[in-house]
């Protein structure tokens, strides 16, 4: 089974073909929004870091700043900055270089003269850049070439007994094909993680499986915080969840754990990424470490996208894929009701994930859901 997709000239391959405006810090995020509303095909997103932070917090927003200019779904990048924030222009440009070597503009507010110079100047480069990018076609590739990230919110008994399952079968076919596929947020490992560590590939992965799960738990007791004694959400009850949760992993082998946010592999199988459970701040990791398509599962219903790659949503409960149909893009309520078997179901799932990578809009996408957290390790500076 193969996808039609972007080929870009760092050897990834995209399924959509975005122009991004990426700001630099919360300081030119009303700049990049202004001049994405004015090209179509632009995209930019809300950053609320990017300066008065301490340098681990600072490292995970330059992480993911560079990996979403690097996402394989993003043609080129036009950077705003204020020109005074910590996440410095050469700073941002380096961490870009160091991932991709794709068409890349920069634009420094203060040195610009103001907005409106800067948006007058961004609105050229973005034009430049969307009419380059259309001179691009899909070509035909393997499944090989995808990095498929996984995530839920919104839980409920249905999410661990339906579409969590569902898309542990997706993962396997996935990983059977030769791709990537991302199991991620951490804190919902907990109570389920001598699970996760028996299918690792060899000791270095079993021990960092633990030792991602022992490092979330100790940083929360600095705070005073006990996540095994409370919850993350009113959808999520830490065991019961994690039991469910890690189903999006199918039964594959694990083969490396990663950091939130750094650059993923094609042809690695089953991985884990270290994220949060927050769902936006989850998927901005998945995203910039990589990941051309996220498939959401969730039981009470989200509208959670991302402005870089769709965010395809999955519920299991049949009330809720009836009243949040604006929000969702697959029914997996059959998986417990029946009357098709798994298999079938996958082969449904399966095709409609094809369709997205070849271009199919998922809800998020049409309703231009852009929303984007970032990881942080403490507070503002």
């Amino acid at each position: 089974m193969n996808f039609w997709g972007y080929k870009r000239p760092d050897g990834k391959v995209g399924i959509r073909n975005h122009v991004l405006i990426l700001p630099a810090s919360i300081c030119a995020s009303d700049t990049t929004r202004i001049i994405a509303s004015q090209v179509e095909g632009a995209i930019t997103f809300n950053n609320q870091n990017g300066c008065s932070q301490v340098p681990p917090d600072m490292k995970l927003t330059m992480d993911v700043l560079a990996g979403y200019a690097a996402n394989p779904n993003i043609y080129g990048t036009v950077v705003v900055s204020l020109g005074c924030e910590g996440c410095q222009m050469d700073l941002v440009v380096e961490a870009i270089r160091e991932r991709t070597n794709k068409p890349l503009k920069t634009l420094i507010i203060q040195e610009e003269g103001g907005t409106i110079k800067t948006v007058e100047k961004g609105v050229r480069y973005a034009q430049e850049m969307v009419a380059e990018a259309g001179l691009l076609r899909r070509e035909e590739f393997p499944i090989s070439e995808l990095i498929l990230g996984t995530n839920c919110g919104g839980s409920d008994p249905s999410s661990g007994l339906g579409s969590n399952p569902l898309v542990g079968e997706l993962s396997d076919r996935f990983v059977e094909m030769g791709a990537t596929s991302v199991l991620c947020e951490t804190t919902e490992f907990l109570g389920a993680e001598h699970i996760l560590a028996r299918r690792a590939a060899n000791k270095e992965v079993h021990d960092k499986i633990y030792k991602i799960v022992y490092d979330y738990e100790e940083s929360l007791k600095r705070i005073g915080q006990e996540i095994r004694n409370g919850n993350p959400s009113p959808g999520n009850i830490l065991e019961e969840k994690s039991l469910g949760c890690i189903h999006k992993g199918g039964k594959s082998t694990i083969n490396a754990v990663y950091d939130y946010a750094e650059q993923l592999k094609t042809g690695e199988g089953l991985i884990i990424m270290d994220t949060p459970s927050n769902d936006a701040a989850s998927v901005a990791g998945l995203i910039a470490g990589g990941c051309q398509l996220v498939v959401f599962t969730t039981g009470l219903g989200t509208p959670t996208g991302n402005a870089v790659a769709p965010v395809m949503k999955i519920t299991a409960n049949k009330k809720t894929y009836k009243t949040m149909q604006d929000n969702l893009d697959f029914d997996a309520s059959h998986v417990i009701y029946g009357p098709e078997t798994m298999e079938e179901i996958t082969d449904q799932f399966m095709r409609d994930v094809i369709d997205i990578c070849n271009g199919r809009l998922v809800k998020a996408e049409a309703l231009g859901y852009i929303e984007t957290a970032i990881s942080r390790a403490c507070n503002y500076m």
